[in-house]
């Protein structure tokens, strides 16, 4: 049996149309895509679908239970354009060992982390994943 792939993650919204906008203009993606009800953007390799659903309500009951890590390479350029597109934060950017990290609210109230690691934590992660 092969190892299973992480290739995607659904998001549900009582209106996938602002859910969309907003992560569209907060973090551009590779790709952006209407497959039949949903709307889909793809991130290296990772899809993130969006759709509505009648069983949620328009605010996330748990939003720290599972957080979506967007990695980028200006992390202040990145604050810059999540601000723009209007958000709260729950953590201001920080530096934590070179690495820089905040973590916004999007309009449901799901937890969005943008990280950019230093090169120390990069070759850190990948030691410790087995990647060297």
């Amino acid at each position: 049996m092969s190892t299973p792939s992480l290739t995607s993650i659904m998001l549900s919204s009582t209106d996938p149309e602002r859910l969309h906008e907003w992560y569209r203009s907060a973090f551009p993606p590779q790709t952006d895509d209407v497959n039949e009800e949903y709307r889909v953007l793809g991130y290296g390799g990772v899809y993130l679908f969006i759709d509505t659903r009648d069983d949620v309500g328009p605010k996330t009951a748990e939003p720290g239970r599972v957080l979506l890590n967007f990695e980028v390479d200006d992390a202040h350029a990145a604050v810059e354009r999540v601000e723009r597109c209007g958000c709260e934060w729950l953590a201001p950017l920080e530096d934590r060992d070179g690495s820089l990290f905040a973590t916004a609210i999007d309009p449901d109230g799901n937890y969005v982390q943008l990280i950019q690691l230093s090169e120390a934590h990069r070759v850190e992660t990948a030691t410790a994943a087995g990647q060297e």
